[in-house]
């Protein structure tokens, strides 16, 4: 066989072996990352369809059989699912609540909310404020630690536990057996061995918590959602941007059922079913509370939000023209604003935290193997 044969043979092995997984595992990585961007988008087209029926005045229902007709694979099975709930007689509204996981739950929820208001297109202004997108500097953060998970954090708990596993107690055995004085750093890291792949393995296990909340989405989310004790509901709220964003639901939808006419008790509790989150539903059951005690709607909304801004917004609004919601406008895209530098900060700290701790750890592990190295050489030149 010729050089250029075995050259040939060895660049195809190479390509079998190599390439094509390192290929698809970047096929994957890429499908994983853009899931939340494919949901949002088939949100928008939902939403697109919704808004061009209803300014053609033709019925919804039917026309959203006539675009299930079409089989196109973009829109999502779960468009299909909602589409043969129609089909079975349910109405929009009966069929998003069937398929919960179709759009996200502040949209599914306004949509149902918009139906029983019989206005459909005012809350589709509301719908779109949620699906706004954040900003390329927090989506690229975010891909980069699930590809850093998906990556490199595997295999640094393999190489870790493969050092102080099978390593570790060799140097160990060669030290003893020379009788030399190891460093207190080295002694440290070998007494805490196990200790330290714990923590590795902990690590990457909250790595991959979080990267499957981000591409699992409100979907995953929800599993872990109890209704008598709404824990995912409440770390929500606590968490200052998603916090925000709740507050800028509750507004948008506030303002729209008031422009639309609803007698504001009405408005207050369609506007806390729009949030899907069961705080806001019940901070807004004290608003109501406060409105059936002759309270003023501006100075009743203090219950939902206890920073008093949303009390100051809402005031200023009463006596603007144009509309409650062109108003609050600027305040919505101020939340909008927050909540985006918010959560590319926390992404941030999180992100240089965890390259931080794997150097710590690593340059922890380099240092005990560099000490004890020397420790060996020096009682070897002793001898």
């Amino acid at each position: 066989m010729t050089d250029t044969a075995q050259f040939l043979i060895t660049l195809f092995w190479c390509a079998v072996f190599i390439l094509l997984p390192g290929g698809a595992f970047s096929v994957v990585i890429h499908f994983l990352l853009s899931l939340p961007m494919r949901r949002r988008d088939r949100a928008l087209f939902f939403l697109d369809l919704v808004e061009t029926v209803l300014q053609r005045g033709q019925p919804l229902e039917p026309a959203i059989l006539a675009a299930a007709e079409n089989h196109d694979r973009a829109i999502g099975v779960r468009f299909y699912m909602v589409a043969a709930h129609i089909e079975g007689g349910a109405s929009l509204g009966e069929a998003l609540e069937k398929v919960p996981s179709f759009l996200p739950p502040q949209v599914n929820a306004m949509l149902r909310a918009g139906e029983k208001l019989g206005d459909l297109k005012k809350v589709l202004p509301a719908c779109r404020e949620v699906l706004r997108i954040a900003p390329d500097t927090v989506r690229s953060t975010m891909h980069y630690m699930v590809a850093i998970l998906l990556i490199f954090a595997p295999v640094a708990v393999f190489m870790i536990f493969l050092i102080m596993t099978f390593v570790v107690p060799k140097f160990k055995e060669v030290a003893a057996g020379m009788g030399v004085q190891l460093w207190p750093l080295t002694q440290f890291v070998f007494a805490f061995t196990p200790q330290i792949i714990l923590f590795e393995i902990t690590l990457f296990f909250a790595l991959l918590t979080m990267a499957a909340i981000f591409i699992g989405g409100p979907g995953l989310v929800r599993w872990f959602q109890f209704r008598s004790v709404p824990i995912v509901d409440w770390i929500a709220w606590r968490v200052p941007w998603k916090q925000k964003k709740l507050q800028r639901t509750f507004s948008a939808m506030l303002a729209v059922l008031l422009d639309g006419g609803v007698p504001e008790a009405e408005a207050v509790r369609l506007a806390g079913e729009s949030t899907a989150n069961e705080i806001c539903r019940r901070r807004a059951q004290r608003v109501i509370a406060a409105l059936e005690k002759g309270v003023k709607l501006d100075d009743a909304v203090r219950m939902f939000d206890d920073s008093g801004e949303f009390h100051w917004r809402l005031t200023n609004a009463t006596h603007a023209h144009g509309g409650f919601l062109n108003a609050l406008r600027g305040w919505h895209e101020a939340l909008d604003a927050k909540a985006f530098q918010q959560e590319e900060v926390a992404t941030h700290v999180f992100t240089s935290g965890l390259v931080i701790l794997n150097g710590l750890v690593v340059a922890l592990i380099a240092t005990a193997m560099f000490g004890i190295l020397i420790a060996v050489l020096k009682g070897a030149l002793l001898q």
